[in-house]
């Protein structure tokens, strides 16, 4: 991976290098999904999440009443499965199909190329900007693409914040810390991050779309969909990983041909929404939210009259997403709304 001429760079700075360089980026030069890529996403482990998240994305289009136009935008669109599976379950409702205007939000050119020979059957459209959309009511979903975005850590040492940097010297890359006024930073966002922490980890990207996505939705009505693996606690950890061919990767090694990934904290997500006045669901595990949504009984109907051996291949696949010991319990739900809404599909109480 090339650096600039310097001797160290701020850990975001490096993850965006190693992950969206034009040259070498991992997400720029190769599809990294599936059995042949690094790792492997719920819409590729099965159909049946796509159809829920339609379906949930419907049932949303209801309770804004039906409006003639809304904005479906999915952000980072992997390699289309997800979309395709969607727009499927879309031409069974012929009103909605009529409403909607599907987008997906996509950075790697790579990425795009895959997206639109899958999707040339549908009518979809990408962004360069997430606040390129007709002024609809918008439904943004957001499965597994926070957690992909660099983040900045910081450490407090002896009552003082430092920002974690990396050091660049013949090729070898080694982390080092930066006194840090972490004031001017929560200054500048108007968020008091560090408060009761030793450790902060912050993605200024996650912010920023954030910001962006709640002034649409204050403004037009609608949400985000957020999916992600992460954690509840408000206490924040060093989550930063490396995947390489779907296993654990040392941070430094195969840098520009690994994932590198963090798990959300879906507490500072709550955080910055209330700071952007929006409304947030309870956080459910994907678990709970795929069952509220009916995805056993989906399972039960489409399996009866088939044979034994893909109607086991069909429960093999649910299990990987709902089991609490594989995606169930490590990946969460949120939904953002404007303060009004009162939205509960798939996020039902027990």
């Amino acid at each position: 991976m090339k650096t600039p001429n310097k001797k160290y760079i701020n850990l975001d700075k490096f993850i965006n290098k190693a992950l969206y360089s034009k040259q070498s980026g991992f997400y720029m030069k190769q599809n990294p999904i599936g059995k042949y890529g690094d790792f492997i996403t719920s819409p590729n482990i099965s159909i049946l999440f796509s159809e829920m998240i339609a379906i949930w994305v419907i049932s949303f289009w209801e309770y804004l009443r039906y409006p003639k136009k809304i904005n479906i935008i999915e952000m980072g669109g992997g390699n289309g499965e997800m979309a395709y599976q969607m727009l499927k379950v879309f031409k069974n409702f012929p009103s909605f199909k009529n409403s909607y205007k599907f987008y997906i939000f996509e950075k790697s050119p790579l990425l795009i190329d895959v997206q639109k020979k899958k999707l040339k059957e549908f009518n979809v459209r990408w962004l360069k900007k997430l606040k390129n959309v007709e002024k609809y009511p918008s439904i943004y979903l957001a499965n597994e693409f926070f957690d992909s975005l660099p983040i900045k850590q910081f450490t407090k040492i002896k009552n003082s914040w430092f920002e974690r940097y990396v050091k660049i010297k013949n090729g070898n890359y080694k982390y080092f810390n930066l006194k840090f006024d972490i004031k001017k930073l929560e200054s500048k966002i108007r968020l008091k991050i560090s408060k009761n922490e030793k450790f902060v980890e912050f993605s200024p990207l996650q912010f920023k779309y954030l910001k962006e996505i709640s002034k649409i939705i204050k403004s037009n009505s609608g949400g985000l969909l957020i999916i992600d693996y992460g954690y509840r606690k408000k206490l924040m950890k060093n989550t930063i990983q490396s995947i390489y061919k779907h296993k654990k990767n040392e941070f430094f090694n195969n840098v520009g041909k690994s994932d590198i990934t963090h798990h959300i904290n879906f507490s500072l997500i709550n955080k910055i929404a209330d700071n952007f006045k929006l409304k947030c669901s309870s956080v459910v595990t994907q678990s709970k939210f795929l069952i509220n949504l009916g995805i056993l009984k989906r399972a039960e109907i489409i399996s009866q009259k088939l044979p034994f051996s893909k109607k086991a291949n069909i429960y093999y696949r649910l299990k990987r997403l709902i089991d609490k010991n594989q995606m169930g319990e490590l990946f969460k739900v949120i939904l953002l709304t404007n303060t009004n809404s009162l939205f509960k599909r798939g996020f039902e109480a027990d």
